[in-house]
This record gives C-alpha cells, structure tokens and sequence, in this order.
C-alpha cells in the first residue's frame, strides 16, 4: 500500500494528466526506496455525501433474477450466519442525529450504501420514521463505518466470529 499511497489523491488533486504523471513519479521512486518526501490526504468518503435536496431521486430498476438480484438473495450466497441471541454488532450513537441529519437531511443513504439491506427507515402512517437495523443480514463490509455522513454508526467485531462464510472461495 506504501507503493500507490499517493496516486489516487494525486489524481483527483491534480486532474488526470498531471495527477498521473506525478504519481507515477512517486511510485517509481517509491520502488527505489526513495519516495516523494510528501503524504497526500484523499478525502474522507462520508465527507463527499451531498444532501438530498441537491440531487434527483434514482429509480432503480427491480431485479430480474437472472442477471441482478434482490439484496436479500445476494446475503442469501454469501451463507451469511449470526447467533440468534447475540448483541447487535452495529451501534449508532445517536439515534436523534440519525433521524434528523441521516435521514431528513441526506435523505436516508444507509437504505443504499449497505450492501445488504441491514439498515431500515420504517415508515408507519401517523408515526415518526424509525431506524431499524437487521443486523443479522450484515456480511461485514464495514460501508457504514465509512459512508455514514455523521460518523454515527460504529461497526463492532460481532461476537462469536459469525458473518459471512464463503464456501466456494
């Protein structure tokens, strides 16, 4: 990782041809144990969440169950498997900061970031939107750790090593 540390910053910093020619530079110089003497910062990715207002709703298209499937099916091929009675891995520090800048503001993105559907905004008629977390689809890619706009949902080593198990890998 030392190797490529600065490329994609260098890019995104400097544009395509520049970018890249300074990062094969540091990456050429890197391989010779020399380096640029500089560590670029890349952005942090819940930091380039814009807020829903400023963006046009995606409708996406349903899945056809040949070429792209429901969430719930692709959890279903990872053998995702977690102890029944076990304490939830993921925790979300405020609730109320969910609510009012997760949901109101960015416009519920833990909905789609989470590859695996474990994040719900439940909404019943008459009764405030609530967060619900189905912990038991998560197959640990830690995408909330890094997406959620507020850094407000921490994943945890869930107890007792379940998650995914992959048997065909």
């Amino acid at each position: 990782m030392k190797l490529v540390q600065n490329a994609q910053p260098a890019v995104a910093k400097y544009g395509g041809d520049i970018g890249t020619m300074l990062a094969g530079a540091d990456m050429w110089m890197r391989t010779l144990k020399i380096g640029l003497p500089i560590s670029m910062e890349h952005h942090r990715d819940y930091t380039m969440t814009g807020r829903a207002d400023l963006y046009q709703k995606i409708d996406y298209p349903k899945p056809d169950g040949k070429i792209s499937f429901d969430r719930l099916t692709n959890v279903a091929f990872s053998f995702t498997n977690h102890a029944e009675d076990q304490p939830n891995h993921l925790k979300v520090a405020d609730l109320e900061l969910q609510k009012e800048s997760e949901y109101e503001v960015f416009g519920g993105p833990s909905t789609r970031y989470c590859p695996a559907g474990v994040y719900e905004w439940i909404e019943e008629e008459g009764k405030e939107p609530r967060f619900q977390i189905n912990s038991q689809n998560c197959v640990h890619c830690k995408t909330c750790d890094i997406k959620d706009p507020n850094q407000n949902i921490n994943w945890t080593t869930p107890e007792g090593g379940g998650g995914p198990n992959y048997p065909n890998m």
